[in-house]
């Protein structure tokens, strides 16, 4: 079905993007880092790992990625006979460009015999070289699934491989990434919110380096720490050490709850603290207008080559059979 142009942005944009949902049969899936606005127009809100299992049951002929790209690129592998959209193509990715195709290559050369475990956070080619992808709710029980003579890399994220490497009781082989987010959240401000907030419970997502991780009491993937506040007090006070865009759900789920975002380090400042900083300017790029544009016109999509989807389709089949 061809749908006229749209070339200009309605006033009521939610009614909208609700009328061109029907008309095209899609649905839109939201990460919880976008925005409010644009977690509310969607059919389902998650996390990597939900994402990927709402997308690949869907019926839908139409699946809109707000997210970012290798979210789009995972949709799109698990669904190639459906048309895939991704509101902004630029929405990259640092932890998934920290692991460029031909490097990564080389690294899974020099270690022969080695079982490649991904993170989700990563793009088609590279996935198409692993065993079994993971995000980080199921990272560990992947890691333990390989038997234990095994040996196994694990990659693109350091601290997140350095985290499964302590809960599994393992070593692993570590591809030297990282998000550029999660790595700077700064231990000393988080220190002093805490001390400032006498029984907050701070709330840490695994891509954060280890010292961040030392100071939590939740560690987990957004869709642990969202439960975590789910089932915490209903007048709690929680620090949030993951990209702000969760307290979005967060704060539904508690609404008389206090949330703090916990805010990054001053690159070149001993004490400073950037509370802007600890927002994705990836995620960021996708807006409501966007939403509406690509749903309008039909683009952009996202576009595979037919044989590295199979490549990499199958360990991504593999983690949504353990986790």
């Amino acid at each position: 079905m061809v749908l006229p142009r749209r070339d200009a942005p309605p006033a009521d944009l939610a009614a909208a993007i609700r009328d061109l949902k029907r008309e095209r049969d899609a649905v839109i899936i939201a990460h919880y880092y976008q925005d409010g606005e644009i977690q509310d127009a969607a059919d389902f809100v998650g996390d990597s790992l939900q994402m990927a299992r709402f997308g690949a049951g869907t019926k839908a002929r139409t699946i809109v990625v707000c997210g970012v790209h290798f979210m789009a690129e995972t949709a799109k592998i698990l669904a190639m006979d459906r048309t895939v959209l991704l509101p902004d193509t630029a929405a990259g990715c640092s932890l998934a460009d920290s692991a460029p195709e031909a490097e990564f290559r080389a690294f899974v050369a020099a270690h022969p015999g080695h079982q490649v475990v991904t993170y989700v956070n990563s793009t088609a080619a590279v996935k198409a070289m692993s065993d079994v992808c993971c995000t980080s709710s199921n990272a560990i029980d992947v890691v333990r699934s390989i038997p234990r003579e095994v040996p196994v890399i694990f990659g693109p994220d350091r601290f997140l491989g350095d985290w499964v490497e302590r809960q599994a009781g393992r070593p692993l082989v570590l591809w030297r990434g990282s998000c550029e987010v999660h790595e700077m959240f700064s231990a000393e401000a988080m220190q002093r919110l805490r001390q400032d907030n006498p029984g907050c419970i701070t709330l840490v997502h695994p891509e954060c380096p280890a010292s961040i991780i030392a100071l939590a009491d939740v560690v987990g993937s957004t869709k642990k720490l969202l439960e975590a506040v789910q089932a915490g007090p209903e007048r709690g006070t929680w620090l949030v050490a993951t990209e702000p865009g969760i307290i979005h759900q967060m704060q539904r789920a508690r609404p008389h709850g206090t949330f703090i975002p916990a805010p990054a380090a001053v690159r070149g400042g001993p004490q400073g603290a950037c509370t802007s900083c600890n927002t994705c300017p990836h995620m960021k790029r996708n807006t409501l207008e966007k939403l509406w544009s690509c749903l309008a016109t039909g683009g952009p999509a996202i576009s595979l080559d037919a044989a590295l989807a199979d490549r990499a389709r199958l360990p991504i089949e593999r983690m949504l059979k353990i986790g």
